[in-house]
């Protein structure tokens, strides 16, 4: 049997890279003058690169490893499922073993009536079918104007142009003619950094309202649905207070808008229940589903969707679909990794052990002379750096600065941290031991430290005007 390795040197990897790999979210000058950290192997919670440096993943990949990698049982599952079938779509009356078990395992899985599933490839695929499931939906209610979607600033629930548009990130609009139109966006819950005086549950009241006032605004005969992450991942970890989402669903309710959870990153675990959704109390009627759903180990999407949204939608003929909807070795994969979650327990891990142990770590984080706000809901922290705590302050430079640097001690320190512009967040495998969590601090506080002399020494520790 033929396997990958690496099989030339780092530099050459890296100019073969730079030369013809055209990454996500990044520029070819910065690759080609830096060059790529090069993965080879992973096992755990850690990774190896080409270099044989053993580098903790805080991370998770992209918020997706939940079961940790190397974990054979899925490459097991793939094998099978490649040599008895390796494709075959769900179009055209026909389906396979490995969707029809998944969909129903998720079914069991999903809160309420989250009874149906539409499969697709990413989270960015399965947000675009809500955007026409959605409309679709309205539409054979006769109710065709009723296709707004609202969605908040700061949001992320893809890269794709619908799931893009969906989104609220200033530099993702900046290109490609995005916002599609009948996209509205209300501002993010964020108290720390746009709070000003209020007290935190006056915020999340007031931002919630965003909600109704952009509702009565458009018409609530326009607006068809909100959507929104339980908790803002690619934002910045962004925690509601605990006041906007009982808010928010009382909004939901009143209007008859269609609430979608993006549990792209939330699902499967992350925090501390199978759903954001059930952690924060809400009763959306679709959930976007990803990430978490194979571990990452192969790409699959889908959208979880109530009843009454299955019925409508089944009384008509949907026109859409993706060749690679309900993938057999996809599902087979993902079937494998929710066995593991459940009969490993690994969802009670997260809420019983793994997650206190964190919180009471991450939240004293706050005595960092560089550390602000720590915010923690099961297996997802940020951290606001600031100059300043008791104002709250921004830094002098311009934003991404401080967190930038931050990140790359932390990179320096073999330890996978992401910023968000002068935030430091992670999101580490749900199977996480205090032992671990141990060693992640260890290598957080020595890379504040080094961040903190080194801001200093740039004289950039300045809070804004």
């Amino acid at each position: 049997m033929s396997t990958i390795t690496n099989h030339m040197p780092t530099a050459d990897l890296q100019a073969l890279d730079a030369a013809h790999h055209m990454h996500p979210f990044s520029t070819n000058a910065d690759l080609s003058k830096d060059g790529a950290r090069v993965i080879t192997r992973a096992k755990g919670i850690y990774l190896s690169d080409s270099e044989g440096e053993q580098i903790l993943d805080a991370m998770a990949g992209l918020w997706c490893v939940n079961i940790g990698y190397g974990r054979d049982e899925l490459a097991d599952a793939a094998a099978r499922q490649m040599r008895e079938l390796p494709y075959y779509n769900t179009f055209f009356k026909t389906t396979h073993v490995p969707a029809i078990a998944l969909a129903n395992k998720l079914s069991e899985l999903a809160p309420g009536d989250l009874n149906h599933v539409f499969f697709a490839g990413s989270g960015s695929e399965a947000n675009d079918t809500n955007i026409r499931l959605v409309r679709t939906y309205w539409a054979e209610k006769g109710q065709p104007d009723k296709n707004i979607i609202i969605s908040r600033h700061n949001a992320y629930h893809g890269s794709s142009v619908g799931s893009a548009s969906l989104g609220g990130m200033a530099g993702m609009h900046a290109q490609g003619g995005i916002p599609i139109p009948n996209v509205h966006h209300i501002n993010q819950p964020n108290w720390w950094a746009e709070g000003g005086d209020m007290a935190p549950e006056e915020f999340g009241l007031a931002r919630a309202r965003e909600l109704e006032e952009a509702i009565l605004e458009l018409g609530e005969n326009r607006v068809a649905a909100f959507i929104a992450e339980p908790v803002q991942g690619a934002g910045g970890v962004i925690v509601a207070p605990e006041t906007y989402w009982p808010e928010i669903q009382r909004i939901c309710d009143k209007y008859e808008i269609l609430l979608i959870a993006d549990e792209v990153i939330c699902g499967f675990g992350r925090t501390g229940s199978w759903f954001g959704s059930q952690t924060m109390g809400i009763r959306p009627h679709i959930m976007t589903i990803a990430k978490g759903l194979s571990s990452g180990y192969a790409p699959i999407g889908g959208s979880i969707v109530n009843d009454d949204i299955a019925k409508v939608i089944g009384d008509t003929e949907f026109n859409h679909g993706y060749t690679y909807s309900g993938h057999p070795v996809a599902a087979a994969v993902a079937l494998e990794n929710l066995r593991i979650l459940e009969e490993e327990r690994i969802v009670d891990h997260v809420r019983d052990v793994a997650a206190p142990y964190l919180k009471k770590k991450w939240e004293a984080l706050t005595s960092h002379p560089l550390v602000g706000e720590a915010k923690i809901v099961g297996m997802m922290g940020s951290i606001a750096l600031t100059p300043d705590k008791s104002s709250r302050a921004k830094f002098a430079s311009e934003a991404g600065t401080i967190g930038l640097i931050c990140r790359e001690r932390c990179f320096a320190n073999n330890l996978i941290m992401r910023h968000v512009g002068d935030r430091m967040i992670i999101s580490p495998p749900l199977i996480v031991t205090p032992a671990d969590i141990d060693e992640m601090f260890l290598r957080i506080h020595k890379s504040l430290d080094e961040a903190h002399a080194e801001i200093t020494k740039q004289g950039l520790m300045r809070a804004a005007n």
